[in-house]
């Protein structure tokens, strides 16, 4: 399972990088083209061909019933993740922040491009059995904006993302026992919730504090 996912998700990720840099198409088109031919690729195949995997333990994830095997590739994951951003944390940054930058630096800018989509590819592989594939977006992106929302300074915010990442695990799973309902949906719910919170009273960025201080001042002046 793992290797035909991961060589489906690398070549779909790949593909969209390929269409995004050497075509005029943009990426979000690029996008729905790609994964939604691999997601209906990937219902056939199910459909025609028996397995132990059931398509919705794919779509929304099996966090209570995960297996020794899926927890260990999980933990793989995340130790390779962790050993790439430590490694080679500068050029990371560059390009994220920079790409013109980084590739004026000598950095090889298509080399890290499509690293980081191998990367994303071996996360979002490694999360399917946990949270699922429709889950796992949200948990990919929502930590990394509630972390943008709290502080400008990237070393700060990636801390900030893994923290909020992890309570969000911990207090959605609580959650789903306490109240009997979808141990990967409340998950979500906690890290969403977690975002508008950031988003309405984060002390530099939040909505609310904005408009005080911007009351402030009108009253001031």
């Amino acid at each position: 399972f793992f290797i035909g996912a991961f060589v489906t998700g690398a070549l779909t990720s790949l593909g969209i990088g390929a269409i995004e840099r050497h075509t005029r198409i943009k990426s979000d088109a690029a996008m729905g083209i790609m994964f939604t031919g691999a997601f209906a690729l990937g219902v056939v195949l199910i459909s025609k061909i028996a397995s132990s995997t059931h398509l919705m333990h794919i779509l929304f994830g099996n966090v209570l019933g995960v297996q020794q095997s899926a927890l260990l590739l999980t933990l793989a994951a995340s130790l390779v993740a962790l050993l790439v951003v430590w490694l080679a944390y500068r050029p990371l940054m560059l390009y994220a922040f920079d790409p013109t930058q980084a590739q004026a630096l000598g950095f090889n800018t298509g080399v890290i491009h499509y690293g980081l989509i191998l990367l994303l590819t071996l996360t979002i592989v490694a999360s399917l059995e946990t949270v699922g594939i429709i889950l796992v977006v949200a948990m990919l992106i929502t930590p990394g904006a509630t972390a943008h929302l709290l502080t400008d300074r990237f070393k700060t915010m990636l801390f900030i993302s893994v923290g909020i990442g992890v309570g969000s695990a911990v207090l959605g799973l609580w959650l789903s026992f306490a109240f009997d309902v979808a141990s990967g949906g409340t998950i979500v719910l906690v890290a969403t919730g977690c975002f508008f919170t950031a988003l309405l009273f984060s002390p530099k960025h939040g909505v609310l504090m904005r408009l005080w201080r911007h009351r402030s001042l009108g009253g001031a002046n």
